[in-house]
């Protein structure tokens, strides 16, 4: 991780990903990209097509990244259950960044389970960035205490 690239690199992800939510499969894909960037463990984006009806709602608030530009938020639905905020997109990323269209990241804290290639990912530290930890990712991250100087 500390040999990703600044700035970040988007990579297609030849493994299947998937999100539970309130005990609802909300999202399942083969087609998932991730954005790699020093310092952080991998952001995973999936499909918009590729989540339940209903899950993401239009949430207030944006951010900017000084990489990808602009993103906005959603709500994130299942089973009953809404997260506030949890999952953001760019409409329209920066150059470089066209792959991100039309996909969502999503915080693994608040959902009930995330997982790359079967393997349930432990969320990135803190609760700014939106890193997925596997077991082939070795830290320290950015979002742990004294990091946000890195």
């Amino acid at each position: 991780m500390w040999d990703y690239p600044r700035p970040p690199r988007v990579e297609r992800v030849d493994e299947r990903v998937t999100i539970l939510l309130g005990g609802a499969l909300i999202a399942d894909t083969d087609d998932a990209v991730r954005v790699l960037e020093t310092s952080h463990p991998p952001v995973y984006y999936l499909p918009i097509a590729d989540f339940a009806p209903a899950a993401l709602v239009a949430a207030a608030g944006t951010s900017f990244c000084e990489f990808k530009g602009a993103a906005r938020y959603f709500d994130v639905h299942g089973g009953g259950v809404m997260r506030p905020a949890a999952a953001w997109t760019y409409p329209d990323p920066s150059p470089g960044f066209d792959a991100l269209v039309g996909r969502v990241a999503v915080y693994a804290a608040p959902m009930d389970e995330c997982t790359v290639g079967g393997e349930i990912v432990t969320p990135q530290p803190g609760g700014f960035y939106g890193g997925w930890v596997t077991s082939r990712v070795v830290g320290p991250f950015k979002g742990i205490p004294g990091s946000m100087g890195w």
